[in-house]
């Protein structure tokens, strides 16, 4: 049995207590404190032993559909927490002060839960990875948006390191002088990947977070990102400067990812006869699985366990963490393991308590071959016991960017507990496919050997 994270007001609360991140960066890549714990009931085991490897046309067509309901329903309420985002950005930037600030914070936590349960969806589905750059790109070169600590770090070889969009109204990249006099929404998304570095990350869920917390100048010891409210301030008690283009940026980086989460949301709305959620529909049963199963293997195995935990654990480096301006990161792994969990079981409880369930993989391996959805299942909720101890030592006051430190021997164990744990699932995910006739899965392992 795993026990879930809750993300209430209450827990958000205790969230804020975070820790820091490193600020050397050696490289661009592709991020609520701690919520507390409470039980969640196992799926029901199977009772059939052995059944057809080929499941029917029917009973896999309406797997993918209720597939297609869980998307909607997870970036309908990324839609919806983006949505409360943006009223405390703009109950802060009214009247900016610590508490304002805090809530701005824990809106911004609170906001993750659902979004970082999508990202099994963006693997196999096209269309979401093609959109995700401009939401949840990481590691970003802060120093593209805004001041740095003078011993900054950033990526090698980026023309737009210091380019500092809020305290200049142009910026110079190599030959090409950009115009930023005005920030907006538009502009903010035409500067990712400026001067071709990917670590040139201008929008989405990180810069926001960048703009809240500010720098975490803590490495890999205790404590988060410390921007103080004052930096919002236009006027009198102003620290930074150039505050009104700060707060122009974070009103138009909040704006621009609501219309984001408002765009994916229609693209997976039911009875649209030309959308995305209509296409895949429309496919083959094969097709459908196919995405499902290639999306839980690929994150799991080299978005997960590689990109987020084995790049930050053998580096020992806090800057490779996910969201590493305010310590959220067990938080982000913990959600990203559980919407693994989610497709395979074909449910998803949603941020009001309500719970879309229908036909899922699950069943559709039971049926094929008890014993092996049986060992996905143990190995779904191995995994998330696994990133359970990373959120407990969380809640304990040692964040992740601690836990990989050189040196924490008992720290490193725990996070390479999860990536083994990860490794192990996405065999079973594989084996899971095979029974169902699919034999090349070939889930993305983003060029890591584990």
């Amino acid at each position: 049995m795993i026990r879930m994270p809750l993300a209430t007001a209450s827990l958000l609360a205790v969230a804020i207590a975070l820790a820091g991140c490193d600020q050397g960066k050696d490289k661009p890549a592709a991020a609520a404190p701690a919520p507390a714990t409470a039980a969640a009931a196992p799926a029901p085991a199977p009772t059939s032993a052995a059944a057809p490897a080929q499941s029917s046309e029917a009973a896999t067509k309406a797997v993918v559909a209720n597939y297609a309901n869980m998307v909607f329903a997870v970036f309908s309420d990324a839609e919806s927490t983006a949505k409360n985002l943006s009223s405390a950005v703009d109950a802060f930037l009214a009247t900016p002060n610590d508490q304002t600030l805090k809530a701005a914070r824990a809106a911004w936590v609170a906001a993750r839960v659902p979004y970082m349960q999508s990202e099994v969806f963006r693997f196999g589905n096209t269309l979401i990875d093609d959109w995700e750059g401009q939401v949840n790109a990481w590691p970003l070169d802060e120093g593209l948006i805004d001041y740095v600590a003078k011993d900054y770090q950033h990526a090698l070889g980026n023309p737009g390191a210091t380019a500092n969009i809020i305290a200049n109204k142009s910026v110079q990249v190599g030959e090409d002088k950009v115009d930023v006099s005005e920030i907006t929404p538009e502009k903010l998304a035409s500067l990712n990947e400026l001067g071709g570095s990917e670590a040139n990350v201008a929008t989405g869920y990180h810069a926001i977070e960048f703009l809240l917390w500010g720098q975490d100048l803590h490495g890999t010891g205790p404590g988060a990102g410390e921007r103080p409210a004052s930096d919002y301030i236009d006027g009198q008690g102003g620290t930074g400067g150039h505050n009104d283009r700060r707060r122009a940026y974070l009103k138009a980086a909040t704006d621009l990812l609501v219309s984001d989460l408002e765009e994916m949301v229609n693209n997976w709305k039911p009875g649209v006869a030309d959308n995305y959620r209509a296409t895949l529909e429309a496919e083959s049963a094969e097709s459908g699985l196919r995405k499902m199963l290639f999306g839980m293997g690929s994150l799991s195995l080299g978005e997960l366990a590689g990109e987020r935990m084995k790049v930050a654990l053998e580096a020992n480096s806090s800057e490779d963490e996910h969201d590493c301006f305010s310590d959220n990161t067990h938080n982000s792994h913990f959600y990203n393991g559980l919407g693994i969990r989610n497709v395979y079981l074909g449910e998803y409880t949603r941020v009001d308590g309500s719970k879309v369930t229908g036909p899922s993989l699950s069943s559709l391996v039971a049926k094929a071959d008890a014993a092996t959805d049986q060992t996905v299942r143990a190995d779904l909720d191995a995994t998330q016991a696994k990133l359970q101890v990373i959120v407990d030592h969380a809640n304990k006051g040692e964040h992740f960017d601690q836990l990989i430190a050189a040196g924490n021997t008992a720290g490193n164990a725990v996070v390479r507990d999860a990536i083994a744990a990860l490794v192990k699932q996405t065999g079973a995910i594989e084996q899971a496919a095979g029974k169902l006739g699919i034999t090349d899965l070939n889930p993305d392992n983003a060029d890591h050997e584990f």
